[in-house]
């Protein structure tokens, strides 16, 4: 299957039909079918005593499930699925990678009442990530780093979008329309509907709203996908510590996750070795590390304040404001062992004068992101600050 990566530049999002073949549509129901009775068993073993017999199940206004979690060589087909060409293969020509690592393995359900609309929103919380902006210009100006699927067994149209809201910030009438309800259609929003297999892929940059949680039949594979090799540094980079749940794999799948558990290992050591060119002051490794890391030269000041939120979670481990700060990443736990407390301060003193460009003594709120109010700026990308004032902000 081949796909025009300018549409999803253009449009934030692209529309695939057939992303399931016709012979693995009924194998794929039957296996996650099987997966979701297992869910629904392991959720009413954990039911609180308040909770209704079904626990989670019956709780959750979205019961999803992380298959990665519940398979095994009966339904290994859910996780191989993630690896075809109309899935991982899509992705990489999308993200313009040499290979798509897998974020997560998700499984959306219906709940078992009507429950309604979700909120509008993107999947940003700049508290730990960069100023929308900053995302933004990075992904028009090289490839996404990061996309997401919707991948329907029956027909869907519960997703819906806000065409080409993924390359600029709300406008005023969205941000009235998200303070005053933000459960309703926004002006310009579409339906994505979607028959069953067809997918949808797109960057989460984008304003995306699930429109109706209802009790009436819904199994979506919902997938994320972070380049390797790609022209940027993904703003969520995170891929398996632990690879024990590939063993039910076919050996061809199992080499596929190896490689992908390597290019990421790799990825560390550059890491690693930027940080320390870094604590050094070492300027020409650093610049070597920065571009391995970020091969496109417009952008680079984005990979260096996700280098520093990264920093800061190897340091502090979360935030006030975000408990769940850093989720997106994981190569903390693979680098803070390789750190000494002192070097962990050192590194967070170089970042400094960043982290003071991209926030303010004013606390900020935008409506349609996944964080409240908080000192970080949503939209705003610090201008007239790049690489260069990085390094003489070391002195």
């Amino acid at each position: 299957m081949t796909v025009d990566p300018q549409q999803l530049l253009d449009d934030g999002y692209i529309i695939l039909r057939g992303v399931i073949p016709d012979e693995k549509l009924e194998p794929l129901r039957v296996s996650f079918e099987k997966m979701v009775a297992r869910q629904k068993a392991i959720w009413a073993k954990e039911r609180q005593p308040e909770d209704p017999p079904g626990g989670q199940w019956e709780l959750a206004h979205q019961p999803r499930l992380i298959f990665d979690t519940l398979v095994d060589e009966e339904t290994a087909n859910t996780v191989e699925f993630s690896l075809h060409e109309h899935t991982m293969g899509v992705s990489r020509q999308i993200m313009r990678a040499e290979a798509a690592g897998i974020t997560g393995l998700m499984f959306m359900c219906s709940p078992t009442t009507d429950r309604g609309p979700a909120n509008w929103h993107r999947d940003i919380h700049p508290i730990d990530q960069a100023p929308l902006s900053g995302l933004q210009m990075d992904l028009l100006n090289n490839a996404p780093g990061y996309i997401q699927w919707n991948i329907p067994l029956y027909d869907d149209d519960v997703l819906w979008v806000v065409p080409q809201s993924h390359s600029r910030i709300n406008t005023e009438e969205e941000n009235r329309c998200l303070l005053e309800d933000a459960h309703k259609p926004l002006p310009q929003s579409i339906p994505v509907e979607l028959k069953a297999g067809d997918g949808v892929v797109y960057t989460n940059t984008i304003l995306h709203w699930g429109s109706n949680y209802s009790a009436g039949l819904r199994r979506t594979i919902h997938i994320g996908y972070r380049s390797f090799g790609g022209p940027i540094f993904p703003y969520v980079n995170r891929f398996y510590r632990d690879l024990s749940f590939t063993a039910c794999l076919s050996s061809d799948a199992q080499a596929v996750f190896q490689d992908l558990k390597q290019r990421y290992d790799e990825e560390a050591n550059v890491i690693e070795t930027t940080f320390r060119a870094i604590i050094n002051k070492d300027e020409p490794v650093f610049l070597d590390g920065l571009s391995r890391l970020h091969p496109g030269e417009t952008g680079r000041i984005v990979c260096l304040i996700l280098l520093s939120k990264l920093v800061y979670k190897m340091r502090t481990g979360t935030h006030a404001v975000r408990p769940d700060y850093g989720g997106d990443m994981s190569y903390d736990e693979d680098l803070k062992p390789r750190f000494t407390a002192q070097e962990l301060d050192i590194l967070w003193q170089r970042f400094a004068t960043l982290d003071q460009k991209i926030q303010t003594d004013q606390e900020l709120y935008v409506p349609g992101f996944q964080s409240g109010p908080m000192h970080y700026y949503f939209n705003e990308f610090p201008e007239a600050f790049g690489v260069e004032e990085i390094i003489a902000s070391w002195n």
